[in-house]
């Protein structure tokens, strides 16, 4: 006969959703696990390994997540600095076809 469970499965549910949302809300915040399982009296290796094993059912990695976060934000940036240097080009076009018009 199994051994009983000593966390009944809405508290293991409702863990595993609290982690998985706090980490969507703010991806880089680390010991959410650690936080969440002080808060609900379960131990963070235990809730680690359940939140593990949700995301391999679900499919999702949380490696690849995260880093596909950090890239995003990367890319982010990079464009907003492509449109700054775009717009100082811009400028200096406009100034030189004016002084070209200047000159003839």
């Amino acid at each position: 006969m199994p051994a009983p469970r000593k966390y009944p499965p809405e508290l293991i549910e409702r863990a595993v959703g609290m982690v998985i949302e706090l980490r969507s809300a703010s991806p880089g915040r680390s010991g959410l696990v650690r936080q969440v399982g002080e808060l609900l009296g379960v131990h963070p290796e235990v809730l680690r390994h359940w939140v593990k094993k949700a995301d391999a059912e679900s499919g999702l990695n949380t490696e690849t997540a995260a880093g596909a976060t950090v890239r995003v934000h990367q890319l982010e940036k990079e464009n907003a600095d492509l449109r700054r240097l775009n717009g100082i080009l811009k400028a200096a076009a406009v100034l030189f076809a004016a002084e070209l018009e200047h000159k003839q």
